[in-house]
């Protein structure tokens, strides 16, 4: 069985050391960064890292940024380490979608006790991961889509659109709504631009790319009765 991998990034190379060090005892597998522009580059090259442990202040570019980056991106568990303690910090961490904060000093038993704690909640939340509707079969957590049994290649927005008309099926969506969702946040332009992702992923989808009807001057909707 593959080890969870877990991806270390301060600036510090003796904090990630000490860190590492009490992660592989417990048979995580560790990738090491360090720096902000390391830590991205490490993540998007890596689909697989479970959690982030993040160092808040680093050259290049700090945790905070970081965060926000990934944050557009993924839900990835993320414990930030930073050296103040101050309830702004925490507060700015948390709004940005951090799972948990701790401040260094800290007990490297109690990060691992951390992590563990954080890794077995996402993996209760993983349980309904796996959705399937005529014939597609889509993996949240291994982020696999499949038609008929044949592997598709899609875009992080072209997975995160069809995974929600699958959670969603026979549900007409606006365009407004969609956007809301897989972008996570309100859009306040032209809301038509969910067309061309949905051009784009009909196509990927081939024959099954019928599934997605529009629905004229609302949205679409993914069902497998209106054939």
């Amino acid at each position: 069985m593959d080890k969870i991998k877990i991806l270390v990034v301060d600036d510090e190379s003796r904090m990630r050391k000490l860190v590492k060090d009490f992660l592989v005892k417990n048979e995580y597998e560790v990738l090491e960064a360090g720096d902000g522009v390391e830590a991205l580059d490490i993540f998007f090259e890596n689909q697989d890292i479970a959690l982030i442990i993040l160092d808040v202040m680093m050259p290049k570019m700090d945790g905070w940024h970081v965060c926000r980056e990934i944050r557009s991106y993924s839900k990835v568990p993320i414990i930030m380490l930073t050296a103040k303690s101050s309830e702004q910090d925490e507060l700015q961490g948390f709004e940005l979608g951090v799972d948990e904060y701790i401040s260094k000093p800290f007990s490297p038993k109690i990060l691992v006790a951390r992590v563990e704690a954080i890794l077995r909640r996402t993996t209760q939340n993983q349980v309904d991961n796996v959705i399937s509707v005529g014939g597609i079969v889509l993996d949240k957590s291994a982020r696999l889509v499949t038609i008929d049994g044949k592997n598709i290649d899609l875009s992080y927005k072209e997975f995160e659109l069809l995974a929600y008309f699958m959670e969603n099926q026979g549900i007409a969506l606006s365009r407004e709504k969609i956007l809301n969702h897989v972008w996570n946040y309100d859009y306040f332009g032209d809301a038509r631009t969910i067309d061309t992702h949905v051009k784009k992923l009909r196509s990927k989808m081939g024959q099954k790319g019928d599934l997605i009807k529009t629905i004229w001057g609302m949205g679409y909707k993914l069902s497998v009765d209106d054939e």
